[in-house]
């Protein structure tokens, strides 16, 4: 089985910057993160090749030249390749755009499964994971919380969805696309240090628009067709902070706070 990650290197959230002017975020010199649906999805994969080994896993990423230090630590990892998609013509590319670049490469390559994230936390609106299946004639699935990973065929594969008010056992035909949601429990393996200095040049591939054969007009601000109305910056209330010694007194308090805003909901006093 083959499985293709498709991956975003996103803002830290803590350190987020907006180009009002021309309604992209800022990438360029703050410190990015893996997503982390994202990064749910690769853990995913990963455990599959776990328990088959013959099981390739290629991680599939759009963004600038900045991320390869991160994307190396994935082919550390167990990832059997990487390849970013990296040209200055794709900034400010719209998610449908996204969508068309993404797809020229996958509708390229051989695969059974694409899993991504369900949402990126700079965008929010799970378009891509949708409109890259459409351009691909795929089926495909979000808000997945959990795969059912012995036996997996390529055929089909079984998963669990969640929505508000259910979650819901579905039987995909392969090859297909899942979106993972921040809900399941899929994570990624921690870099061993011994692994740290290991070569994975040989399992890096940098792609250009030439290289895809995309031309100027098609992608970037240019060729994005998505017309911001209004743009904002969510404002957080200060939330008031209260400090408990860890003594009887501050055990009481932590569990009346707990209790009254429901956390405790399940637990009754006898």
């Amino acid at each position: 089985m083959k499985i293709i990650c498709m991956v975003k290197y996103v803002p830290d959230v803590d350190k987020f910057q907006f180009d009002f002017d021309k309604n992209v975020v800022i990438r360029h010199n703050i410190r990015m993160i893996l997503n982390p649906e994202d990064a749910k999805a690769v853990g995913l994969a990963l455990e599959i090749k776990r328990k088959d080994p013959s099981t390739f896993v290629e991680v599939l990423c759009m963004g600038p030249k900045s991320v390869l230090p991160m994307i190396n630590d994935l082919a550390r990892i167990g990832v059997d390749r990487v390849t970013l998609l990296s040209d200055h013509l794709f900034v400010g590319s719209d998610s449908y755009i996204t969508s068309k670049i993404l797809g020229m490469y996958l509708s390229r390559q051989r695969f059974d499964l694409i899993l991504t994230g369900n949402h990126s936390i700079d965008g929010d609106t799970s378009h891509v994971p949708s409109q890259v299946a459409d351009l691909l004639g795929l089926p495909q699935m979000g808000k997945v919380v959990s795969v059912m990973t012995d036996n997996i065929s390529r055929a089909n594969l079984c998963f669990i969805s969640e929505n508000d008010s259910a979650k819901i056992t579905f039987t995909m035909d392969l090859p297909g696309v899942l979106s993972i949601s921040k809900e399941s429990a899929y994570k990624l393996p921690y870099l061993r240090y011994e692994d740290t200095q290991r070569s994975i040049e040989d399992k890096i591939t940098i792609l250009t628009g030439e290289d895809l054969g995309i031309t100027k007009s098609e992608v970037g601000i240019a060729g994005s067709l998505t017309k911001v109305k209004r743009t904002f910056v969510k404002e957080y209330k200060k939330r008031a902070q209260q400090i408990v010694q860890v003594d009887d007194a501050g055990i009481d308090k932590t569990y009346e706070f707990l209790r009254s805003h429901g956390y405790l909901g399940g637990v009754h006093d006898e």
